[in-house]
């Protein structure tokens, strides 16, 4: 049995527990989730680590574990980050869940999966907040930062009698506005920064003292050590604002991965139809109609596992 199951095993493992535990009695899920347990050493291996997790939930917090586990059907998504960061360290303690994922739960400001926001700042500036987001807002005598801890916002600075920075912080480092207007999301192990009016500078943790300019129409992502290549920022990056994706000849594995973000559960892709190519703007308030009109353009089908589990596949 395999001691390490990958990310996406662990995932789907962590979805099954939420959905095994919705309040919703199905015989039919039972023997799915049955069937997967038992499809292979590595699904056996990740629910075997969900297992050690119900043990402890005993020790978590009264108010953490109805944060959690409690609000299952209105949260599903905040309690899938909290099983899968817990069963990813193969079972640690309650501390862990003190790390990032679970910090940005209790952030100031957090949209929902399928929620966007826009926030006006003490000083004037403007956040637009997109789904599934969340951040804290640090103003002093001294800066201006918000400290970007999931998700993606927008950011129009305004002017400031004090001169104090504007900063956005993430995991792998900082953003200093000069003037602008930009966006900043937070990916799993890079953040992406573009830049839509004036100019930022962008430095990364382990190199703070040499930051690199970007200018309108740039992006770029970063991770703790360096930066990327500078790229032109796409046309239609910003589009969320206004509740649209819109993507010119993506792969299909890409789009349905951006699609995800805008739809509570799981959704996958399979290995033979990512390569399609894709073009259009699509309603992320909708992703329903979104899936099912994939099979009048292209030669897939979506499979339901369950309402929350999706997979798109060869037609």
């Amino acid at each position: 049995m395999s001691a390490s199951p990958n990310l996406e095993t662990l995932e789907a493992a962590a979805t099954w527990y939420v959905q095994l535990n919705d309040g919703i009695a199905s015989e039919a899920r039972t023997r799915a989730w049955q069937a997967w347990v038992q499809a292979s050493p590595d699904h056996a291996a990740a629910w075997s680590r969900v297992e050690k997790l119900q043990q402890q939930w005993a020790t978590i917090p009264q108010q953490a574990a109805l944060s959690g586990l409690g609000a299952a059907q209105a949260q599903r998504r905040d309690v899938l980050k909290i099983l899968g960061m817990l069963i990813a360290v193969g079972g640690g303690t309650w501390m862990a869940v003190e790390q990032v994922p679970y910090r940005s739960m209790l952030a100031q400001q957090r949209t929902g999966i399928r929620e966007r926001r826009s926030l006006r700042l003490d000083d004037g500036s403007q956040l637009e907040l997109n789904a599934d987001t969340a951040l804290d807002i640090h103003f002093d005598s001294r800066q201006r930062l918000i400290q970007l801890l999931r998700g993606e916002i927008i950011v129009q600075t305004a002017k400031d009698p004090a001169q104090r920075p504007f900063m956005v912080q993430t995991a792998q480092g900082g953003v200093r506005a000069l003037g602008t207007r930009f966006s900043v999301r937070q990916l799993p192990e890079q953040t992406l920064v573009g830049v839509l009016e004036a100019a930022v500078e962008v430095s990364p943790q382990r190199h703070a003292d040499h930051p690199l300019r970007l200018e309108t129409g740039q992006q770029v992502t970063f991770d703790r050590d360096r930066v990327g290549s500078v790229r032109t920022l796409p046309a239609g990056s910003t589009a969320w604002v206004q509740g649209m994706l819109s993507v010119d000849d993506w792969r299909l594995g890409d789009f349905i991965e951006e699609l995800g973000r805008y739809r509570p559960g799981v959704l996958r892709c399979a290995a033979e139809v990512r390569g399609l190519s894709i073009s259009g703007a699509f309603r992320i308030d909708d992703t329903d109609t979104v899936l099912e009109n994939l099979g009048k353009s292209l030669p897939v089908k979506v499979r339901y596992l369950t309402r929350y589990w999706a997979s798109i596949e060869a037609a």
